[in-house]
């Protein structure tokens, strides 16, 4: 059966809940009841599921006991946790890939254990610190995968390669996640990427926001959506409004509800029907009261985008998608 309005998984990003608390205490040292007040936030939103961003709790570096009394915490508030994005560990990074391929390693574990179905990764180094001084980092150029880097692309596709081996021994997609000036930084990069790596339990996350708040131009977000939809297999869905003066070069953009930015994602999501696109949905915001938003958001897709009977035309994908239901939308409101 295919998914519809009512039952299509969707979860919150938590990218508004941070990492450590006003003591400087990292969530992952937490007790059980700082967890279960963000969980219920989120559930108190309108979210049946919510993605287990490692901006927030790292759960491939909580141990065994821990981890458990995360997913026991997260069973007590009756939500759903089918994904982790574990974002800024670049399995290329100099002098830290070592490091960044062992948490990668850690973290599909965790998500076997918290019976994910997903985990997106990325190849986005940390923020810099002149992105920090920004209100938006991204109208600063950060890092930069090498273009035309042989060797480089080599270690992407074989270090990518043998997290999608581990992650398909233990049953779980592996989802590449889009961002600007890496080899996931563009369509056609983003789509060979996947294509070298040469898994099928191994897609992309195609959060076109990313490359679509650029201050610079960009590629057309259709064309985007033509190229990487058949390959993607989970989905971080955000939303700017932009403006271009390209006389002057001047490039303007600021984060938006999903229905009132630039990417029409009714168009996009009728593409997404038409390629095979079953994947479980992330909605995300920047900015001022960005849980209330992503709920905003969500709401938005149930009402407007995603298909309300299960009998439409479904295509082909390139690439395998998951069919696990781990939650519905009716147990946020239980």
């Amino acid at each position: 059966m295919a998914y519809t309005a009512e039952n299509w998984p969707i979860t919150a990003a938590l990218l508004q809940f941070p990492g450590t608390d006003a003591q400087g205490t990292h969530i992952n040292d937490a007790p059980a009841s700082a967890w279960a007040e963000v969980l219920q936030e989120v559930k108190d939103a309108g979210f049946a599921n919510a993605d287990l961003t490692d901006s927030w709790v790292r759960p491939g570096d909580l141990s065994p006991a821990r981890l458990a009394e995360f997913k026991q915490t997260a069973d007590a508030v009756r939500i759903g946790v089918p994904v982790i994005s574990a974002i800024r560990r670049s399995v290329i990074e100099t002098g830290n890939w070592e490091a960044n391929l062992a948490y990668s390693h850690r973290t599909i574990d965790a998500a076997a254990e918290l019976g994910c179905e997903v985990v997106s990764f990325g190849l986005h180094q940390a923020i810099t610190p002149e992105q920090q001084k920004q209100l938006w980092f991204w109208t600063v150029e950060g890092y930069k995968d090498p273009v035309g880097d042989k060797e480089t692309w080599d270690k992407a596709v074989t270090r990518l390669r043998e997290l999608g081996r581990h992650a398909a021994d233990v049953g779980i997609l592996l989802s590449l996640e889009m961002y600007e000036d890496t080899y996931l930084g563009t369509a056609d990069s983003s789509v060979q990427l996947v294509q070298d790596i040469g898994l099928a339990n191994v897609g992309l996350n195609p959060d076109l926001g990313n490359l679509i708040r650029l201050h610079r131009p960009i590629e057309d977000w259709r064309e985007m959506v033509a190229k990487t939809l058949p390959y993607s297999n989970y989905w971080h869905m955000k939303n700017y409004i932009r403006d271009e003066d390209t006389a002057r070069g001047t490039y303007v953009a600021m984060p938006a509800p999903m229905e009132s930015g630039l990417i029409n994602y009714r168009e996009a999501f009728k593409v997404a029907l038409s390629v095979g696109f079953q994947g479980i949905l992330c909605t995300e915001h920047y900015g001022g009261d960005g849980l209330s938003v992503t709920a905003s958001n969500q709401d938005y897709l149930r009402r407007q985008i995603l298909p309300k009977t299960d009998g439409y035309a479904l295509g082909q994908s390139q690439v395998a998608q998951g069919r696990q239901l781990p939650a519905t939308a009716e147990l946020a409101s239980a």
